[in-house]
């Protein structure tokens, strides 16, 4: 019987991924945020503004306390002013 880390005929331990967490990276998020916010801006600001805050959201990692990067502020930020314009075009 083999230990930990050493082979046995010939075969060693299959390569996995890490699970450094599931889903998009934050970096991804905030670009999809910002993405979404400035196209809600144009069209279907009802539907995009929710999305491009949740996505800032997530991409800040769902917290207020650290210091956070531009990018998912600018979508959270955006987000809210696209909902609250639709809502008020509505």
């Amino acid at each position: 019987m083999a230990g930990y880390g050493h082979r046995t005929r010939g075969r060693g331990r299959t390569w996995r991924r890490p699970r450094t967490g599931a889903g998009p990276d934050r970096a991804t998020l905030a670009l999809i945020g910002v993405i979404c916010a400035v196209a809600g801006l144009f069209v279907l600001g009802i539907l995009l503004g929710p999305v491009a805050i949740l996505c800032g959201w997530l991409a800040m990692g769902r917290t207020w306390a650290r210091s956070r990067p531009l990018q998912p502020m600018i979508a959270v930020i955006l987000g809210a002013v696209d909902t609250v314009l639709a809502l008020i075009m509505l």
